[in-house]
């Protein structure tokens, strides 16, 4: 899903409010290890890049990573890319309503996920309330989200140090990069 270049816009220091008046550049981890996966990724991209203050959106390359920290199928994850001037808050709402229109269940802590979208960054903002955490708290840790978000964004550099560092850290984590369809 290309639906057109994203630029480099950050909105550092502004409130991660829901009101966002200028494009912030977002990411969004997504996954899935129920169903067809593939297709899940591609359509809720999709559906991402059709909300209200979504300017443009990037899809990285899917990837097939084992399960962390849970049993169940393995995943396919991909990261997407968004300029959009919806505020962190509205836009992680939005997600959670894709998620649910999918059939996404909380059974329980980790299980499996017919689709999981986690809102990994929001322009330069950070946030700590009890719905939302900017920059996502463990992203660092999970190869299955920094190899497809530094495919997005080679450069870019996490408070915990930078993409390449952060990856080579997370060596013993499976992940295998699945052919275009």
């Amino acid at each position: 899903m290309n639906a057109g270049r994203v630029s480099g816009v950050h909105s550092a220091g502004r409130p991660a409010g829901n009101d966002a008046a200028a494009p912030a550049l977002a990411y969004v981890g997504m996954g899935a290890n129920l169903g067809n996966c593939r297709a899940t990724l591609i359509q809720a991209a999709a559906e991402i890049a059709a909300l209200p203050g979504t300017l443009s959106t990037r899809l990285s390359p899917l990837y097939r990573s084992a399960p962390v920290d849970a049993g169940g199928p393995d995943y396919v994850n991909a990261v997407l890319a968004l300029e959009t001037t919806t505020g962190a808050e509205a836009l992680l709402r939005a997600l959670l309503d894709i998620e649910n229109r999918h059939g996404r269940q909380r059974p329980y802590h980790n299980a499996p996920r017919s689709l999981d979208l986690d809102l990994l960054l929001h322009g330069g903002r950070t946030l700590e309330t009890a719905f939302l955490t900017l920059p996502h708290p463990r992203m660092h840790e999970r190869a299955f989200v920094l190899k497809p978000l530094r495919d997005l964004a080679p450069d870019l550099a996490l408070p915990q140090g930078s993409l390449h560092a952060l990856l080579a850290a997370c060596g013993g984590q499976r992940l295998e990069r699945l052919a275009d369809a």
